[in-house]
């Protein structure tokens, strides 16, 4: 899997965060599908290696206004376009999987934009702050649109973005139910109640559970 990172704000402040970016701010993701891989009896050594591309100087196609199933299919074919011609320059061999990580400055935490994951075609993009504070939710957002390309699906409320219940809980079957200790990974986040939930602050506070583990046949 390859990560690039695009300057999606255009400040200077932001190309300085990327130029100081390395493989191993990444390593989190390569220890959360390994210690899934485990705790599902699968014996593969580094299941997943991270890889660091250079600077995409492009924004990608905007998901933003795709609001029906057409303009969503438009999309991906002007993003598997786009991923061949931003990338060809750098990889002379294609990673598995693409992600591209827009990063935004971070001081005014406005909303971003939804990331995607996209199956067909293997590659994701994902809207994420600059800090190295913000790493790890940061991995937390790669790694769910990761496992989108690989199968699985969302298991939460698209609008409220609660995690469902069972799925979409790191422990369904803890008592009393809330609040959770982890979220499951496709849920997104950690339910604190039935109607409060919270985005990790790392993938240790992360699992896979077993819809996802075999959407993404880690089980039979």
């Amino acid at each position: 899997m390859k990560v690039y990172p695009i300057n999606a704000d255009g400040s200077d402040a932001t190309t300085r965060y990327i130029d100081s970016l390395d493989v191993d701010a990444f390593a989190g993701i390569e220890d959360f599908i390994t210690r899934a891989t485990e705790r599902y009896g699968k014996d593969v050594r580094r299941p997943v290696r991270m890889e660091l591309g250079e600077l995409i100087s492009e924004q990608p196609p905007s998901v933003a206004n795709a609001t029906s199933m057409l303009d969503v299919m438009l999309w991906s074919l002007k993003m598997r376009w786009w991923v061949g011609s931003v990338t060809d320059d750098q990889d002379d061999i294609e990673p598995d999987v693409s992600i591209f990580v827009r990063y935004h400055q971070a001081e005014e935490l406005f909303v971003l934009e939804d990331s995607v994951g996209v199956q067909k075609g293997m590659f994701g993009v994902v809207n994420a702050y600059t800090g190295r504070r913000h790493t790890g939710r940061n991995n937390v957002i790669i790694a769910h649109e990761l496992l989108h390309t690989l199968g699985a699906s969302d298991k939460y409320e698209p609008g409220s973005g609660q995690p469902n219940n069972p799925d979409g809980l790191g422990e369904p079957d803890r008592s009393p139910l809330y609040p959770q200790r982890y979220a499951e990974i496709m849920g997104g986040r950690i339910a604190l109640a039935r109607d409060d939930a919270v985005i990790p602050k790392s993938l240790k506070y992360a699992l896979v559970g077993p819809i996802t583990a075999a959407e993404i046949r880690l089980t039979d």
